[in-house]
C-alpha cells in the first residue's frame, strides 16, 4: 500500500501498469516491459504473467511484483485491480494471438486503457467487437505496430502528407525473416511452437506474426486504404501447419499498386523489414535494418540521403528522437515511442481531456484493418489467389 500511495505524489507520477503473459520464457514481454520504461511514464505494479497460476507468481517474484498483485488468471487481475483505490490505469497484453480478444475485452469493461501486442485478433468478429468495446468503454486501445515509432518512419509519413511524392502510385513492403527455415516448433522452442499452431496463432502464420507489420507500416506512411488484394500463401516446410512465406499483390484505393512479401524462410535474412514508395514527383525507400536512414530521390534530381539527426530532418522526426546524431536508434526505442504516445493519450483521458493532435499510435481500429488483411489473404489464397476485397 506504500507504494500505491507513493505513486500518487509528486509533480510527474508515472502511470500504473499491468502486464498479462509475458513471463518465464517469453520474449515480447521483456521488450514491452523495456519499452514502457525508456520514457519513465509507466511503472509495472502488477501482472498475471503465466496462463499456469505458479509459474505466473513465480515470474512476478523475479520481476518484483508485490505478492498481494501477483495474479494467477487475468480475470482475477481485471476484477482486482479495478476496486482498489490506486488499481492499474493501463494493461500490457503480450500473450499469444488467441488470447487477445478475451483478455482486452475483460480489462476494457474493467474501465481499464489496453496496450496489445499484435495482431489485434484470430478473426475479424472478435476485432470489430473490441472496436465498439472500446469506443463504448471511451479507454485508449494502443496496438503496438511498434516499427511506426520509428523517427524516419514518421519523416516519410510526414513528407508523403505534405506531397513531396506527389500522387502514390507504388507502394512495396517486405519482411523478411528465416527463422523458420527448419522445423523449430517440434524442438520444444516455444515461441515458434505457438506461432505455428492455429489454435494460438489464428489462420495466418507468417502473415500474421510478419506481414501484419509490413502491411500496417505501409498503410501507416503512405495514408492509403486498401481495396483488393490476390495472395498466395506458402508452407515450404513439411508439416508446418500454417504459412511460412506469403506473397501479395496490393491495389490501394486511389488507384496506387503494390506487393508484400513476407518470408520467415528466406535464408541470409534476419529482420528486414523494408519499405519502398514511389509518386509522381519521387520516391522513399526505408529499411529497418538502417532505421537512422531514409532514402528520397526527387524526380530528375540525385539521391537524397536523409538522416535522423542530419538536415532535412522534420519535427515529426525530431520528436521521436531520444539520444543525439550518429548514435545507433532502433527497435526497443521504437517501441518505447508507442508507449510514450500511449502514456500521453492516457494522461489526457484521466484529465478527462483530448490528447494532442501530434499524438500518434496504431488504434484498435487499425488492429482490426490489420486483422481483416489477414482474413482476405488467407480466403484469397483459400480460392486459388483469386483477387478478394477488404471487407
Amino acid at each position: 500500500m506504500a507504494i500505491e500511495a507513493s505513486n500518487e505524489t509528486g509533480g510527474h507520477r508515472r502511470i500504473r501498469l499491468g502486464m498479462v503473459g509475458g513471463g518465464q520464457g517469453a520474449f515480447i514481454g521483456a521488450v514491452h516491459r523495456i519499452a514502457a520504461r525508456i520514457d519513465d511514464q509507466f511503472e509495472l505494479v502488477a501482472g498475471a504473467l503465466a496462463s499456469d497460476p505458479v509459474r505466473a507468481k513465480a515470474s512476478a517474484k523475479e520481476l518484483g511484483i508485490a505478492d498481494d498483485r501477483a495474479y494467477g488468471s487475468f480475470e482475477e487481475m481485471a476484477k482486482a485491480e479495478a476496486a482498489r483505490a490506486y488499481g492499474i490505469e493501463a494493461v500490457s497484453i503480450v500473450t499469444p494471438n488467441h488470447m487477445h480478444s478475451p483478455v482486452a475485452k475483460v480489462f476494457l469493461e474493467a474501465g481499464i486503457h489496453v496496450i496489445c501486442d499484435k495482431p489485434l485478433t484470430t478473426t475479424v468478429a472478435e476485432a470489430e467487437e473490441l472496436v465498439a468495446l472500446a469506443k463504448k468503454t471511451g479507454r485508449v486501445f494502443v496496438v503496438t505496430h511498434n516499427y511506426t515509432g520509428y523517427p524516419m518512419v514518421r519523416q516519410a509519413r510526414a513528407m508523403i502528407a505534405n506531397g513531396d511524392l506527389g500522387e502514390i502510385r507504388l507502394v512495396q513492403a517486405e519482411y523478411l525473416q528465416d527463422w523458420l527455415t527448419e522445423r523449430l516448433e517440434v524442438s520444444g522452442q516455444k515461441q515458434a511452437a505457438w506461432r505455428t499452431d492455429p489454435a494460438r496463432s489464428g489462420a495466418g502464420g507468417c502473415i500474421g506474426d510478419i506481414g501484419t507489420h509490413a502491411y500496417n507500416l505501409a498503410c501507416f506512411v503512405t495514408g492509403l486504404e486498401l481495396d483488393e488484394l490476390l495472395a498466395q500463401l506458402s508452407t515450404f516446410v513439411e508439416g508446418r501447419r500454417l504459412d511460412d512465406d506469403v506473397q501479395i499483390l496490393l491495389k490501394w484505393k486511389g488507384g496506387a499498386k503494390g506487393m508484400l512479401w513476407a518470408s520467415q524462410v528466406a535464408v541470409g535474412n534476419e529482420n528486414g523489414l523494408t519499405l519502398r514508395v514511389y509518386g509522381s514527383k519521387g520516391g522513399l525507400e526505408w529499411a529497418q535494418e538502417n532505421p537512422n536512414h531514409l532514402w528520397f530521390t526527387p524526380y530528375g534530381q540525385p539521391k537524397q540521403l536523409l538522416t535522423r539527426g542530419g538536415a532535412g530532418a522534420l519535427g515529426e522526426a525530431s520528436r521521436a528522437t531520444r539520444v543525439p546524431s550518429g548514435h545507433p536508434e532502433g527497435y526497443l526505442e521504437g517501441f518505447a515511442t508507442i508507449y510514450a504516445e500511449a502514456a500521453r493519450a492516457i494522461r489526457a483521458a484521466i484529465a478527462g481531456e483530448k490528447p494532442d493532435p501530434e499524438v500518434i499510435f496504431p488504434t484498435v481500429e487499425d488492429g482490426l484493418a490489420g486483422v481483416k488483411f489477414i482474413d482476405a489473404a488467407v480466403r484469397s489464397a483459400a480460392s486459388r489467389s483469386s483477387w478478394v476485397r477488404m471487407t
